[in-house]
């Protein structure tokens, strides 16, 4: 992450972002209403639930993860950037490896945002 950004996607179709102009990549933030603390810890207690999945960095308002395929245990690296004044998740999940990841990281990102309405 540099300058409130997020790192840009690839042209390979196995990366979404909220921080993207492309249309192939584009994935929406997640909303919050609330604190950012509550939302924070929310999402926090979401992915160490998650099943391979390790929180490698948790620094301020950003949050960094792991997460291992289940057949293969490729690694996908899946950020998340709070935006405390708009109330929004900034979020990218992008595979390390390969072209094409059958939209599993798109997949996750939903998955995580459904949780997170569900808890919060």
């Amino acid at each position: 992450m540099t300058d409130r950004r997020l790192k840009d996607c690839p042209s390979s179709p196995n990366c979404v972002s909220s921080q993207t102009d492309s249309s192939n990549h584009y994935i929406s933030p997640i909303s919050y209403n609330g604190s950012s603390e509550h939302a924070l810890s929310t999402l926090v207690n979401i992915l160490k639930k998650m099943k391979r999945t390790k929180i490698v960095e948790e620094e301020g308002d950003y949050i960094l993860a792991e997460c291992k395929s289940r057949l293969f245990r490729f690694t996908d690296d899946v950020e998340f950037l709070f935006d405390k004044e708009q109330k929004i998740i900034e979020v990218r999940s992008a595979s390390r490896m390969g072209y094409s990841d059958m939209g599993v990281n798109r997949k996750r990102i939903e998955k995580i945002r459904q949780q997170f309405i569900n808890d919060l």
